[in-house]
């Protein structure tokens, strides 16, 4: 491949950039997934080690399964926290097992509508899923995520503004490997940025190193910096008494909280299923292929569900794909999913190694919050062009109605001041609460309103565009498209 392709094309194979390049590009996709793949177990008290190994571990499942078509992440979902809180509301760590058995079972729901996608056919599924869903949720969920880029930003507005400007920089004007590196870039020089400035003006207060004290511009966190300092070398990732099977076989077994788990979290799924379509709606517009048809729905949703089963057996939260690697896939350009299988590996590898988890999680917040700014932006944005590109007609009323709902009942209720809709079930026996969120809830609204409103005009049969990138700054050069065609007759 030549310098113009590598500067002005996608890149569909990674093989033709070196090893080097190679491995650089897996370290930047680990780094844009770790900071919010981490950043669930630290809310939920699960363990990180655990969380890096399964999400290493639920990434290669979910590729073999996908036939290694998909370049896509699983990371830790954020989608079950509520479920995760109800349970375990302190991170009680006798509890969060409870809570992982219902999230294992939410993870087999997958399996049950993969199946059905199997038997009946991926048309009869997605008519429930045309763009004017789907691009609306691409939209909501980056929107959702932008609170906590804001709120991470404002713990040092400029070390974020410091990664942005790196990152706006060096996919502009950057030339060869430096255009298709700006997230690990960014991470890297904002990061000595904030070494300098701990080193030069960096005083504690209130348990960060902040500039001359000053707790709005925080730079490194001091029990990460001990941390790093006693973390171990190398450590197990996963402890007994943390898995599922533990509340099996100690004999305390609480079979009421087992059920509340499971009613509690379980229909949870039903939102995480429509995000997964969403993010694989929006991966396969960012490369330009439809991987809803091929490998399949099938194939993904089944990757996606097992990860999270395997995952929450042993006590990591469930897995996702991930739109912060979607992000990193639109910057690169380059799609191949081998770079993503990479990542996976290197996840696994720092897993194993509490004191390079340790390094990894001491990123400054600040630095996390101006990558995240970048990449959720990303997700809207692919969200947007899915509906230009696939011509949503908004002259017709159906279509604004259908959008608006989505966003304003997904945005509306993530950030009103109860952060869910509260569903009281009373039996008999129990009595709980189901908490959706607003994204679950403006996707199940948008479904069913495209479900039974009049004047569906689009047939995902014949609309194979649906998933293909238009924007001139994606399209592959001429190489890359024969190569790769060349390829798939193999």
């Amino acid at each position: 491949m030549g310098k113009s392709s590598l500067q002005s094309g996608a890149v569909y194979d990674a093989k033709s950039l070196g090893a080097g390049r190679v491995i650089v590009l897996g370290f930047q996709h680990m780094f844009a997934m770790f900071g919010s793949t981490v950043l669930v177990p630290a809310l939920t008290g699960l363990s990180v080690s655990a969380t890096l190994l399964f999400a290493g571990l639920g990434t290669i499942l979910f590729h073999l399964l996908s036939k290694r078509k998909v370049p896509a992440f699983l990371g830790s979902s954020f989608a079950f926290l509520a479920g995760y809180f109800a349970i375990a509301p302190n991170g009680e760590r006798e509890l969060l097992p409870y809570a992982c058995f219902g999230v294992a079972l939410a993870g087999l729901v997958y399996l049950i509508l993969a199946a059905l996608i199997k038997i009946f056919g991926v048309n009869r599924v997605m008519r429930f899923f045309p763009p004017i869903v789907t691009g609306p949720i691409i939209i909501a969920i980056g929107l959702c995520l932008s609170a906590t880029a804001i709120n991470s930003c404002s713990t040092n507005w400029v070390i974020a503004i410091a990664a942005i400007l790196i990152i706006v920089a060096c996919n502009i004007w950057g030339k060869g490997m430096i255009k298709i590196i700006p997230i690990l870039l960014g991470v890297l020089g904002a990061c000595a940025l904030c070494v300098i400035l701990t080193l030069s003006a960096g005083w504690v207060s209130d348990g960060f190193y902040c500039i001359q004290g000053n707790p709005n511009l925080q730079l490194f966190s001091v029990a990460s910096i001990e941390n790093i300092k006693n973390a171990p070398w190398i450590g197990l990732p996963v402890h007994y008494q943390d898995t599922v099977f533990s509340i099996f076989t100690d004999n305390k077994l609480d079979r009421g909280l087992l059920i509340t788990a499971i009613a509690t979290i379980v229909p949870i799924s039903l939102a995480t299923i429509v995000e997964h379509i969403g993010d694989i709606s929006a991966i396969s517009s960012t490369v330009g292929d439809n991987f809803i048809k091929d490998p399949g729905l099938h194939r993904t949703l089944m990757g996606d569900g097992l990860a999270t089963t395997l995952a929450s057996l042993f006590g990591a939260p469930a897995n996702t794909t991930y739109g912060e690697n979607t992000g990193v896939l639109t910057l690169s350009k380059v799609f191949d999913p081998m770079v993503v299988r990479l990542a996976a590996v290197f996840a696994i590898c720092f897993s194993v190694s509490p004191k390079l988890a340790a390094c990894i999680s001491a990123i400054p917040t600040p630095v996390v919050g101006g990558i995240s700014l970048v990449l959720y932006g990303m997700i809207s944005a692919v969200g947007v062009r899915n509906i230009v590109e696939n011509k949503i007609d908004f002259s017709k009323s159906r279509n604004v109605i259908i959008a608006a709902l989505i966003l304003v009942l997904s945005i509306g209720i993530a950030y009103s001041s109860a952060g869910a809709i509260n569903i009281l079930i009373v039996t008999p026996n129990v009595s709980l609460t189901i908490k959706l969120t607003g994204l679950a809830v403006g996707s199940l609204a948008g479904i069913i309103l495209n479900a039974i409103l009049p004047g569906k005009d689009y047939v995902f049969e014949d609309n194979l565009k649906a998933a293909q990138a238009k924007d001139s700054t994606m399209i592959p050069d001429p190489v890359d498209k024969k190569e790769k065609k060349s390829e798939k007759k193999d």
